[in-house]
């Protein structure tokens, strides 16, 4: 039997962080497809299979920066969270913000989990690995794959 496959989608406008996420779950015991957007619009349209992701499949799990053109990552959690169909899927929010404001809104918005981006390359690495060794070996998820 195969392992199972975990989707995951990025939603990050900073191209250096995209790449050490990417490197991070390389390198993860778990098989992760990760799926990258990079701004708040393309998320909801991945997320509602709107245009070029009219393919896209529902991710497992959500990694949604902040602050990101069009519309920022507390816009997008509003959206998802007030939409039947994607509400269950976890949203972490990974962003460089520690702001007391931002954290409150964002949980308020209806977050899973908030984590700061930590500067350090091996930090940030063990992060990512920590947050999907969390949702996906620790955490009991609802089967939403077919809703």
């Amino acid at each position: 039997m195969s392992p199972e496959i975990i989707k995951v989608l990025l939603v990050e406008d900073d191209l250096g962080d995209v790449e050490l996420v990417k490197q991070s779950l390389k390198r993860s015991k778990l098989h992760v497809d990760l799926d990258c957007v990079i701004d708040g619009q393309e998320c909801l349209d991945y997320l509602r299979r709107v245009g070029k992701y009219k393919d896209a499949s529902k991710p497992d799990l959500i990694l949604l920066d902040l602050n990101m053109p069009k519309k920022d990552g507390r816009q997008v959690l509003l959206e998802i969270k007030a939409d039947p169909p994607l509400r269950r899927i976890p949203v972490v929010v990974l962003t460089t913000s520690e702001s007391d404001v931002d954290i409150l809104k964002s949980y308020d918005l209806g977050a899973n989990c908030y984590v700061t981006k930590p500067v350090d390359f091996h930090q940030f690495s063990k992060i990512v690995n920590e947050i999907a060794e969390f949702w996906f070996t620790v955490v009991k998820l609802p089967d939403h794959r077919g809703a």
